[in-house]
């Protein structure tokens, strides 16, 4: 089954369009090229600024399944490629036996099929399904370390994996791949060669307020405005961690569930847990610091 790829780069901005995803023409022109040229796309950024809701969009708008491997510290190709179903094997070894079939090199080949294959992501990505290809998340790809790079190098140059007592197992139809991290450590140039590499950054005052318009269609106008511009002054704070445009989601929805319409010191100060995430932070910005900015939001926006 083949895909309907978007046709140019504005096909593109109105599929992201579609999945209520705001995407810059940047992002967008990276996004058209890494699948018409069916290269992986590798999204550099900070944490909860859309990375990861990309390749979400990307299988729903084109109706393939989501195939997601999240990364961690020790991950392996136990967990990430393929496994054997051990407790199957022998059982199978023991039946046999019991049966009298001593031939040891059929029976070899028998345990070691694909009937005792247990798939894990990579591989289940790559062998797609009867709608088509997959769209393959590797998510996170930074917490993993430099072994379990260099493993993914094959997969990303060729869409294929060698299993030793099968061989290779080439993708029919490569894998949409989307690749992210929020570069917590540097990854190898040889793997993103393989990609075509994008950095994702916090979205300037216009786009954030149409992504929480977008997000949050129920949000009173004002409201929506007053969020985006305090949290664009807060991201030049000197903070541990800046909130991400998820940050911002969040605050916005708690601020509407207390069924606010307008910003306050108080309202402030007793949900700032939605939009900042570490104690020193909240602490810093609690307070005098927090109706400072908003006094600059309010002059700003009567300005506007």
């Amino acid at each position: 089954m083949s895909l309907a790829l978007p046709d140019n780069i504005d096909d593109t901005l109105a599929l992201l369009s579609r999945e209520n995803y705001v995407a810059d023409r940047s992002l967008a022109t990276t996004l058209f090229l890494a699948l018409k040229m069916g290269r992986p796309l590798f999204l550099e950024g900070e944490a909860g600024v859309g990375k990861t809701e990309i390749a979400k969009v990307i299988s729903a708008a084109l109706g393939c399944r989501l195939v997601r491997l999240q990364c961690y510290e020790g991950l392996d190709i136990a967990s990430a490629v393929y496994e054997w179903n051990y407790s199957r094997q022998m059982i199978e070894i023991r039946l046999t036996e019991a049966a009298g079939d001593v031939d040891k090199q059929g029976l070899s080949s028998d345990v070691f099929s694909s009937d005792f294959l247990i798939e894990r992501p990579l591989l289940q990505a790559l062998r797609g399904n009867e709608n088509g290809p997959s769209v393959l998340l590797i998510d996170e790809l930074d917490r993993t370390d430099e072994p379990f790079e260099a493993y993914l190098l094959e997969i990303l140059s060729d869409f294929q994996i060698t299993i030793p007592e099968i061989g290779t197992i080439k993708a029919t139809q490569p894998p949409i791949v989307i690749i992210t991290s929020n570069r917590t450590r540097e990854i190898h140039d040889a793997l993103k060669r393989r990609c075509l590499y994008h950095w994702v950054d916090y979205p300037s005052a216009e786009r954030e307020l149409q992504i929480v318009n977008a997000k949050l269609p129920g949000i009173d106008t004002k409201l929506s405005q007053q969020v985006v511009a305090f949290v664009q002054r807060l991201r030049e704070q000197d903070l541990f961690k800046s909130p991400g445009v998820a940050e911002t989601l969040d605050w916005a929805d708690a601020l509407t569930q207390l069924d606010k319409v307008v910003l306050d010191s108080d309202a402030i100060d007793n949900t700032l847990g939605a939009l900042l995430k570490y104690q020193d932070d909240i602490a810093r910005i609690r307070g005098s610091e927090a109706a400072q900015l908003l006094e600059q939001v309010k002059l700003e926006l009567a300005n506007v």
